[in-house]
């Protein structure tokens, strides 16, 4: 594929396909699914289910069109040795590594911490465990990227204002132009989603542009 332009905010972006990557963070039933960390919390996840069917859309274009895909689960060893005790209480309360619906919650290997099944990656697609909210802190995503030199990202995932922002901005500093597709994220609280796709586009996209769902896949299908 050559050269192309998607239509996002602040202004197009020209990219190079071929050393773009799709990233898909965090679609993992811990958050998108009743019984999970999200719920357990008192959120309401139909706030982030509305994400899937557009992400699943370009994630189909973007197989089609052979573009690497990487998925991200957010999650712990099953001994907690990676989970500080800052990250494990919430609200006085502890939730993670404790018995849920889906097993222990956001620990490895539990139903819980999976990948939603309408995402479910197909084999050969990179699935990064991280522990913390970025994607590349302690995790090999940079070496995965670098290794088939890409240089664009595409970005879907929950939620947006903790680990899609924390990975944009992880990889903005790391060199790598991020577009965010803006109905292919979520947040439990919606004043956070407009406010989080306005920090990324501001001032002339200082962590990264914005785009949707749409004018992807008018890029992967052209």
């Amino acid at each position: 594929m050559t050269a192309r332009s998607i239509a996002a905010e602040p202004f197009d972006l020209e990219l190079d396909p071929a050393k773009t990557a799709l990233v898909v963070i965090d679609m993992q039933r811990d958050f998108l699914q009743p019984g999970g960390f999200g719920e357990l919390l008192g959120n309401d996840v139909s706030l982030l289910r509305g994400a899937i069917e557009p992400t699943r859309m370009v994630l189909q274009a973007a197989r089609a069109a052979g573009m690497l895909v990487v998925h991200t689960r957010e999650g712990h060893r099953t001994d907690l040795a990676d989970c500080p005790p800052a990250k494990r209480t919430r609200g006085d309360k502890t939730f993670i590594g404790t018995d849920g619906p889906m097993g222990r919650i956001l620990v490895r290997g539990e139903e819980g911490h999976d990948i939603v099944p309408e995402l479910y990656p197909i084999p050969g697609e990179p699935v990064v465990d991280k522990p913390g909210k970025g994607a590349f802190y302690a995790t090999d995503l940079e070496a995965i990227l670098r290794g088939r030199g890409i240089q664009t990202l595409l970005v879907c995932g929950v939620t947006l204002e903790v680990c899609v922002h924390t990975t944009v901005r992880e990889a903005n500093d790391r060199g790598y132009e991020c577009v965010v597709l803006e109905d292919c994220v979520g947040s439990y609280f919606p004043e956070f989603l407009r406010v989080g796709l306005d920090m990324i586009k501001a001032q002339g996209a200082i962590f990264g542009w914005v785009s949707d769902s749409k004018r992807a896949l008018d890029l992967l299908n052209g």
